[in-house]
Parts: structure tokens; sequence; C-alpha cells
């Protein structure tokens, strides 16, 4: 059996990368092959992505260039070495009209595959537009990344949506959302595919630590003066030296050691190895409760509930840093035991959605 999965993959961002694997190998465990239709969107990619970080500036175009480049080699050569893409690059929803048919059953996610605000409107492929009539489609952890859409987002979309055989969502807003305004029943929540995976799963692929003694990890996606200041307020509190993981070369001016764009396994190896990780990425949330790390979560100003659900799903929502002077948390240490019975137990609701659907491809394969 064969599946397709069509996700975000192309995006140059060490979590997008992690769960597109973990995608991957987890699929892997229910389907013989598994192959990602490499869809890049347009200003995710190649001069589109440095339209983005130039937004007309030539000066800032010339100034993105050098970490542009530094991610092509790094995360486009993990996707080379790590993922199975198909042999045709696609780079518009156009380049879908002689799509063949390559898979057994169709996938879409995870990731923000389904935010019109992140992708600019509703990008038809995402929803699996181009999947062959007759082949049953699903959405494997799918997230809309926010709970408000325009009735023209809901009118553009829900023709796609109504084609689904089953859909899950990462987030409970998702099934909410799903139900009122797509009248679509039966969706259900299960985890991001990073935290489907164990933690000895991700122990087995990351290097050894590079770094000695205790420190507190910065992963921080959105540039903040108010979160520089708080990572220095929680060292003084702490006592533990910063280390910021740098996803771009400018970053090396703020304040902690930088660690500038490692490979992407080593994301793991430091989180693994931190005591305190403080960000504003869901990924590093995940990754933290999944290995054992307690994190400082300052929530970013849009998409913010991904982070929020999660912290909620496992009974940590005490992790979150709700102003500037709060430490609070620091006083309330993360009850590891119950996050692990917890994870176990979405894991399994991972397990019993995808398991229902490899029954379901091998008895379509039978009528054909």
């Amino acid at each position: 059996m064969k599946a397709a999965v069509i996700t975000l993959h192309s995006v140059s961002n060490y979590g997008t990368q992690l769960q597109a694997y973990a995608t991957q190998e987890k699929l892997k465990e229910y389907f013989d092959e598994v192959a990602f239709i490499d869809y890049r969107r347009p200003d995710s990619y190649g001069r589109g992505l440095l339209g983005t970080f130039a937004k007309g500036n030539p000066f800032k175009a010339l100034a993105a260039l050098p970490t542009l480049a530094y991610w092509r080699r790094l995360f486009g050569g993990f996707q080379k070495e790590r993922l199975n893409l198909t042999a045709e690059t696609y780079r518009s929803e156009k380049d879908f009209a002689g799509f063949r048919d390559c898979a057994d059953a169709y996938f879409v996610g995870s990731d923000q595959v389904w935010n019109t605000g992140w992708n600019k409107g509703v990008i038809a492929p995402f929803y699996l537009s181009f999947a062959p009539e007759g082949k049953p489609r699903y959405a494997y952890a799918a997230s809309f990344g926010k709970e408000s859409f325009s009735e023209a987002e809901v009118a553009a979309s829900k023709p796609y949506i109504d084609r689904f055989r089953k859909i899950s969502v990462r987030e409970e807003s998702g099934v909410g959302v799903l139900r009122e305004r797509y009248s679509y029943e039966g969706a259900v929540r299960i985890l991001d595919p990073t935290l489907a995976m164990g933690p000895s799963f991700w122990r087995a692929l990351a290097p050894e630590p590079k770094i000695k003694g205790d420190y507190i990890l910065i992963y921080n996606l959105k540039r903040s003066r108010a979160f520089d200041v708080y990572a220095e307020g929680l060292s003084k509190r702490t006592g533990l030296p910063l280390y910021r993981l740098c996803t771009r070369l400018d970053q090396i001016l703020k304040n902690g050691k930088s660690i500038v764009m490692p490979e992407v396994f080593e994301f793991v190896t430091l989180i693994d190895h931190a005591r305190l990780v403080l960000t504003d990425s869901f990924h590093a949330t995940a990754f933290s409760m999944n290995l054992g790390t307690e994190p400082v979560c300052i929530y970013p100003d849009a998409y913010s509930g991904r982070i929020s659900e999660f912290l909620r799903l496992v009974e940590s929502e005490g992790r979150h840093a709700r102003h500037g002077g709060d430490f609070g948390m620091l006083d309330r240490p993360v009850d590891f035991l119950r996050v692990g019975e917890i994870l176990r137990a979405e894991r399994e609701r991972t397990d019993v959605f995808l398991r229902e659907i490899a029954e379901e491809t091998k008895w379509e394969m039978g009528k054909r």
C-alpha cells in the first residue's frame, strides 16, 4: 500500500522539517510506502521567499541572502536526505493539472495546512483538490491555526472538505470549526506527529550534546524586545546561562550565546539537554514536553492557540508567562509523569485513527 502526503515540508523551519519527518515515519507503520508530493508554496521557496523577507526593499534582500543560502543547504539537504519526495515538483495550482495517480490513499497534513492567514487564502492542493476520483482522502493532524474565517474562505474550501473520508486535526478548536462552519461531523483531534513519536524515537536520531552544564535554550521565532528582556530576567533568577538557537544570521546580535542554524536533529539534542526552554514556538513547546524539559512559553501575537491548547491538553497551562514579570512557573514544576500518561493515551488515539485508515485502504484495494 502506498500513501501520498501533501504538507508544508518546504518551509525553512525546524518544527516544519521534524513534523514532516515524523509524519512520514508514523505513516510508514501502516503503509508500505509513503511519498511527499513536492509542492512548494511560492512565497516559501526561492525568489518568492526572498520577496517575503525583502518586501520590496533591495537592502533587506541583500542582507537576507546569506541566511537563505544557508537555509537552502540546511533544510533542503534534510529534505533530500530524509524525506521521500515525488520526482515531480509543483510550484502552483496550475502545475497539478497533469497530476498522475501515485498512491492508494491521499493525506494532507500535518502543520498549518488550512491556515488561510498563513497561506494568504485557500490553497486548493492543501485540500487534496488534485487527488484522483475514487481515491480516499484523509487529513492527518491538520491545523487551521485560527478560529475565525470569512464566509468567502469557508465557501471556497467547503467543497473540498466535504470530500474527505476522515479528518483529524491537531487542535480541539479545529473540531469545532469543522462542525460549526463546515457542517462536517466526526472529525477527531489527535497529536501532532512529532508527539506521536515517543522520546526514544527522537533520542535515537539526536547527536551528542556539545554544551556542558545546565542552560536555558532560547528558541524565538517572532522578534520582540520584550522577549529578550524577559530572557535576561529568567537568566538572573535561575543563575543559568542563555543559549540562543539562531534560525537567522542576524539573530547572533541578540542576547545569549549563539548556536547558529545547527543541523535539524540537533534541535532535539538542544531541547533534551536544556534545563529550561524559553520559546514562542509550538514545536519547541511540544518537544520540551515530550522529552521532559520544562518550557517557559511566551505566546506570539498571532496563532497562539496552537500552544495554549497543547498546554491545556497536558495540564500545564502554568508554563505560560503571562507578562514580562511573570516567573511564577519556576515554582510550579511540570508533572512529567502525568504528561507522559496523557501523551501515551493520545498516541493510542492516533494509532486507532491510522489503523482504521489502513484497514479501509486494504479493503478498497481488494475491490479494485
